[in-house]
């Protein structure tokens, strides 16, 4: 393996480590009850910017669904495909596919164990039978496929405007607005939005890791 790559595989995941050790610990607090559900409750009794699900203007409906599974993972694919036909290779599918596979299984399986119920349902209950709401699957799924869709444009195209460091603030603000658009409707506790950041992050970057960790010929680097 080259020494570049081994480097970028490495800090990849460290990186991996760091957001699932966040995770771990909002996730902790969560349970415990601290000062994050305390938290989570200013921001729900806010008296301002107060909208429910049913009665979201449309911007915000849209921007909320740049974190909607169904929508991103489309662009993600058709995204992977075309590329995968530029340089003869199915490396960019099957990341993809991986990814979003590991998104699915992790996030859904944690939102079964905790069953947490949504802020719109004015209670904040764990372990019902009935509750999805830890962690958000529409930050998880933002951080993920917006960020290997931008990973993938990087390894594949270092012409403008597709540089690294464009494409990071890229996926910074359509983290943010996506939870803001979130917290704003009511859909989320503030705790879920960050519990999704976290383990989104720390896929996307195993992801990353296990690309750096094969070399290939057809990658441009």
């Amino acid at each position: 393996m080259p020494e570049h790559r081994r480097k970028q595989m490495n800090s990849a995941l460290k990186l991996t480590l760091l957001f699932l050790s966040g995770y771990g610990f909002i996730t902790q607090q969560v349970v415990a009850n601290t000062w994050i559900r305390r938290l989570d409750e200013k921001i729900l009794e806010r008296d301002f910017l107060r909208v429910t699900p049913e009665n979201t203007p449309l911007l915000v409906q849209l921007i909320d669904d740049l974190g909607l599974r169904s929508v991103t993972s489309i662009i993600l694919i058709i995204t992977a495909i075309l590329i995968s036909r530029r340089f003869k290779s199915w490396r960019p599918i099957n990341l993809s596919i991986l990814a979003l596979l590991l998104l699915n299984l992790t996030v859904g399986a944690s939102k079964l164990l905790f069953g947490r119920t949504k802020p719109s349902t004015g209670f904040d209950l764990f372990f019902t039978d009935s509750g999805l709401s830890y962690p958000s699957g529409h930050a998880a799924n933002a951080v993920l496929t917006w960020g290997m869709f931008a990973y993938l444009i990087f390894r594949y195209s270092h012409k403008q405007p597709f540089e690294g460091l464009r494409l990071t603030y890229f996926v910074i603000i359509i983290n943010i607005a996506v939870c803001l658009a979130s917290l704003y409707r009511n859909t989320h506790w503030f705790s879920d939005l960050l519990g999704g950041l976290f383990i989104g992050s720390a896929l996307l970057v195993a992801t990353i890791a296990l690309d750096r960790s094969i070399t290939s010929t057809r990658q441009p680097s």
